[in-house]
């Protein structure tokens, strides 16, 4: 039923700082923006990892009326292969703690901040992630 990570879209009040923060993040611009075409740009996507996973960037105006206004509901971890530098980088850059970082057993890391923008971001060390690639 579930067949993988589609695209991953959060909110932003200022569409413009999510995008240059995501992009100094990242490391790539987005690849994707609409409306576009010299008019104020609603939504910015970029293509990250190694299966080149959707982040879409929303205008928080789009958002629908019962959005979340606090970090919360579900965590979505994204793969990194240092749990712990990446953290750090997340904090340098004006993320806050959500979750410690935790380990959960063996191969397995978590911790999540809520980036600048109200949104939570999880990070995670996974071996069956890295299992999985190396098929």
């Amino acid at each position: 039923m579930l067949r993988g990570l589609a695209t991953v879209n959060i909110w932003a009040d200022d569409l413009e700082a999510a995008k240059k923060w995501y992009a100094e993040l990242l490391g790539v611009e987005p690849y994707f923006e609409r409306p576009g075409n010299g008019q104020p740009a609603a939504y910015y996507e970029f293509r990250i990892g190694d299966y080149q996973a959707e982040l879409g960037l929303i205008d928080r105006r789009f958002a629908p009326p019962n959005a979340a206004t606090v970090p919360g509901g579900a965590v979505i971890h994204w793969h990194v292969d240092d749990v712990q530098g990446t953290l750090d980088r997340l904090l340098s850059m004006g993320a806050t703690p959500y979750l410690p970082l935790t380990e959960h057993g063996p191969g397995f890391v978590t911790a999540s901040v809520v980036d600048p923008f109200g949104n939570v971001l999880g990070i995670m060390y996974n071996q069956h992630y890295l299992e999985i690639l190396g098929r």
